[in-house]
């Protein structure tokens, strides 16, 4: 790497370590989240990472299991096989082969700005949604039971017909796990910065917490032995080994089935790792470039799927404990990869009697601080359209899938957006008295010439909003009579399609029909040059000289003399004798 310095090296060796040390239970339980083996989580955190450190654009961005992407993996698989099963990894497998093969197509051809499709609200609601679904369907493993179904209404049906099969013991060990953890991330740091510990490093023993419960919880388990005894639902043999390598290329039947889920899972990766690497980057500075970004990781995803794992994207829980433990480079990504290939090498037995109810109760912790509630205000309060979008997009993740969720935020946004743009804002101008400048006659105390109505349209011309706008401008000329000419200031334009074109075409007829004349000012280059060389350019622009006016000031001085002199004749002579 150009430019790396040399007392980077500690900082990233130890936010690498201090990382794993974090989410190696994490990845454990996103795999298990996933309805995969745990070792799973563990192979998705080594390969892909170095794929990443090579690829990527961030700096910092951390790389490997994410609980929407493990919700998404099981709510696209858990249809078509049974939960752990043979068949179920290998279409995991084929998941994360066609989420990469679609990222690395469109990073290539450079189609890095699909991650602005995706609004805010959109994604905030989705992630919100998601991580109220993740938590309904923890709440299973927390007590002893499963429970079925791939939304939260048929979870919560499912936890309620269950709820006297629950494990005492169970319940106990998740009861006292989920406190502590919430007091950790809610009041911990605060407490430790009281006592006089030095805030990162009352941060990073917070972080460490959950590694703390879930070694407490083991303890627990093997001391009085309560997989055994009690009946308590453990992680289960691990097996030791690297991941052996291996690619097999899908059947047409399971591309056709998995291909959809495959592009939305890697585009929503996508969107929130950028999202996430791109606020980092802001703190420091740095640049993130989106297609490089979709290929990184899409060839990350490749190498997930080589490793026999599950999709993988950027972490913002991850991500934001690298950045604050100090990583400068991606060099932190793969001191993360090594010495999580050394855990899966040599140590994996010592997870094998961690407690799914503690990883239960890390999971619903960790997705409680996806739910922002506070955005749905926001937005609701700021644009009842963008509120509607996150409410939706939220609802339909909950009661209807994490698909369908993303499909009618989608929708929503794009109805909303073309809602929008049929009703563009219309301004009748008048200049500001002294000076050259035009403003909208409704906000501001303007001049205005009785012989000429200036319009200023505020959005783009296109199928969409032809229809309003001309209805708007004959409303115009009907309510200003002694008018004589229909000035359309058109500064905020840069498109005019085919159908606009017509309406305009239509509009210049209609107005010659009432004994006026339609001018263009301020037009934009882009559209001058597509508009050059029509009928009504050249028909239009003939009486403005040859070009449309460059200002409205301009159409307002030479138009204005003409048009008095006219009216003042026709007042003299109604006859026109």
């Amino acid at each position: 790497m150009t430019g790396y310095q040399r007392e980077w090296l500690v900082q990233d060796a130890v936010a690498g370590l201090v990382v794993t040390l974090m989410v190696v239970p994490q990845c454990l339980a996103y795999a298990v989240l996933a309805g995969l083996p745990a070792q799973l989580g563990l192979y998705a955190s080594i390969l892909p990472l170095l794929a990443y450190a090579l690829l990527g654009s961030s700096m910092t961005l951390a790389i490997g299991p994410v609980a929407v992407v493990a919700l998404m993996t099981a709510g696209t698989i858990g249809p078509l096989a049974a939960p752990g099963s043979p068949e179920y990894i290998a279409l995991a497998v084929i998941l994360a082969l066609l989420a990469g093969v679609a990222l690395l197509t469109l990073g290539l051809l450079r189609l890095g700005f699909l991650a602005q499709l995706l609004s805010e609200p959109v994604i905030s609601g989705f992630v919100s949604g998601a991580a109220l679904l993740i938590l309904v369907g923890q709440l299973g493993p927390l007590i002893g039971i499963t429970p079925h179904g791939q939304t939260a209404f048929d979870l919560g049906a499912s936890l309620v017909e269950q709820i006297g099969q629950f494990n005492p013991a169970t319940l106990l060990l998740g009861g006292l796990a989920l406190p502590l953890l919430w007091w950790a991330r809610r009041s911990m740091a605060v407490w430790l910065e009281n006592a006089g510990v030095r805030r990162t490093l009352a941060e990073l023993l917070t972080r460490l917490v959950p590694l703390l419960v879930l070694v407490l919880a083991t303890l627990a388990v093997v001391i009085l032995d309560l997989d055994h005894g009690e009946g308590v639902a453990v992680v289960g043999n691990i097996p030791e080994g690297l991941p052996v390598l291996h690619l097999e290329l899908p059947s047409v039947a399971n591309t056709a089935r998995l291909l959809m889920s495959a592009l939305v899972i890697g585009l929503m990766g996508f969107v929130v790792s950028v999202s996430v690497a791109q606020s980092l980057a802001r703190r420091r500075m740095e640049r993130i470039d989106p297609n490089v970004e979709l290929r990184a990781l899409g060839v990350a995803n490749l190498a997930s799927a080589i490793s026999g794992a599950f999709p993988v994207a950027g972490s913002m829980s991850q991500s934001v404990a690298s950045f604050s433990a100090g990583a400068r480079t991606p060099l932190a990504g793969v001191v993360r990869a090594a010495i999580t290939a050394l855990i899966v090498i040599g140590f994996t037995a010592v997870f094998e009697r961690m407690p799914r109810t503690a990883l239960a109760a890390t999971i619903i912790i960790a997705v409680l601080s996806l739910i922002d509630i506070k955005a749905l205000r926001r937005d609701w309060k700021y644009d009842r359209a963008d509120g509607l979008a996150w409410l939706g997009t939220a609802l339909g993740v909950i009661l209807m899938g994490v698909e369908a969720g993303i499909s009618i935020g989608i929708g929503l946004t794009l109805t909303a957006l073309l809602w929008r743009s049929s009703r563009p804002h219309i301004a009748v101008v008048g200049r500001v008295p002294g000076t050259e400048h035009f403003r909208n006659v409704a906000r501001h105390q303007v001049e205005t010439d009785d012989a000429i109505l200036a319009l200023r349209v505020d959005e783009n011309l296109h199928f969409g909003n032809a229809v309003p706008i001309d209805e708007r401008i004959r409303a115009e000329i009907a309510q200003h009579p002694r008018a004589r000419h229909l000035v359309l200031e058109l500064s905020s334009v840069i498109h005019i399609d085919a159908t606009a074109l017509r309406m305009l075409e239509g509009l210049d007829h209609y107005v010659r029909a009432q004994g006026w004349e339609l001018h263009f000012a301020q037009m934009r280059g882009p559209v001058l040059d597509k508009l050059r060389g029509t009928a009504l350019f050249e028909a239009v622009t003939a009486t403005s000289g040859g070009v449309p006016f460059p200002s409205t000031h301009e159409a307002f001085v030479r138009l204005a003399a003409p048009a008095r002199a006219e009216q003042n004749e026709t007042a003299r002579d109604p006859t026109g004798a």
